[in-house]
């Protein structure tokens, strides 16, 4: 296989050379690629710490309870855990409806930010749903605001030009997605994780993430959270230099990274984004709507089918990633600053997030 091939001969920057391969649009040979939801060769089990979260806040984050999840590892990897999808029916609903109509809302940051004025960036949910909600299947069709949308930063805001939070740059972050990732993390081994930080990635079939390390958190012992919905995606996970060869893995709707321990700070990167593998046009854990009873306290909300429609009109297109940081160990506080407050420029190809067109390779904006 080329990609076991490239693999193998190492050297300088493996990683850019498996990040190519992958990235190619015609490249059908991904039996290199590992799927979780068949385990097998390097792929281990993961014990969870099944007594650290209740059945009824798993419910009520819309999770299934922890001693039903199948959470994996791989050899060669301590500290990475792989949890495929745990979600309840119909849950992972409220986090793509949040993710497009709630999150990028004023005072949260996108990268339309960073080049239209602050009023054409009030409502982006609002200018784009009757143009998504009709939207066919023609390529040709103007993308409405929302597809146009990057990235949004949460809690505290993540500066693209110094690559470091600031106290003075915060928002709240909001409960319903802490409260989640607090379960995660709990269930993981790492009871009292603070979500304080977190950064939206929103891919198309042409979108990929460059190589990077998540090191700019002030505190690396807590694990980075990572959740995906909508189509797949390939996930690399390399070492701690750019020389060493990544591993190749899917991630599909509902799926939940977990990299912590040795694991927290390994390069890692996106080449490719995938239609989802049943090949229709939306995954079938995302078909089916919320029961009617929600237990007490739920943070998960019906979603109406008019904002169904639109979520899923763009998810046929679209993949919708979250990650979530802890930046501040408990009773640490940022260093005192000189720098600029600004909120920097879009990243760039080796940096978060970037789209690559038929001609050009350039910045998502």
């Amino acid at each position: 296989m080329a990609a076991a091939a490239l693999t193998r001969e190492g050297g300088e920057d493996a990683f850019r050379r498996l990040f190519r391969f992958y990235r190619q649009r015609d490249t059908s040979d991904l039996r290199g690629v590992v799927d979780f939801s068949v385990p097998g060769g390097q792929v281990v089990r993961s014990q969870l710490s099944i007594s650290s979260v209740s059945d009824q806040d798993a419910y009520r984050a819309g999770l299934q309870p922890v001693s039903q999840w199948k959470a994996y590892g791989l050899k060669g990897y301590p500290g990475f855990i792989f949890i495929l999808n745990p979600f309840l029916p119909g849950c992972q609903r409220h986090w793509v409806k949040q993710c497009l109509k709630l999150y990028p809302q004023k005072p949260n940051v996108c990268n339309l930010d960073l080049h239209m004025a602050p009023e054409k960036t009030i409502d982006l949910w609002g200018q784009s749903k009757e143009q998504l909600r009709k939207k066919g299947s023609s390529k040709w069709e103007p993308r409405s605001l929302l597809e146009k949308l990057r990235w949004v930063t949460l809690g505290y805001h993540y500066n693209w030009d110094t690559k470091k939070y600031s106290a003075n740059h915060h928002t709240p972050f909001p409960s319903d997605l802490a409260f989640l990732s607090e379960q995660v993390a709990a269930a993981c081994g790492f009871r009292g994780f603070q979500a304080q930080a977190g950064i939206l990635n929103y891919y198309h079939f042409d979108s990929s993430l460059g190589i990077h390390v998540d090191e700019s958190e002030l505190d690396h012992s807590r694990p980075l959270l990572s959740f995906s919905f909508g189509q797949s995606s390939i996930f690399l996970l390399g070492g701690l230099k750019r020389e060493e060869a990544p591993t190749a893995m899917f991630m599909h709707s509902g799926d939940i990274m977990v990299m912590s321990g040795f694991s927290r700070l390994l390069y890692h990167a996106v080449p490719r984004v995938l239609p989802n593998p049943e090949g229709t046009a939306l995954p079938s854990c995302l078909d089916q709507g919320l029961s009617s009873d929600l237990p007490v306290g739920s943070v998960i909300e019906h979603s109406s089918d008019e904002d169904w429609q639109v979520c899923a009109n763009y998810l046929q297109s679209s993949r919708i990633n979250m990650t979530i940081r802890q930046v501040l160990a408990e009773g640490q506080k940022f260093p005192e600053e000189s720098g600029t407050k600004g909120r920097g420029q879009a990243p760039s190809e080796d940096g978060h997030h970037q789209e690559n067109s038929r001609t050009k390779r350039h910045k998502p904006n």
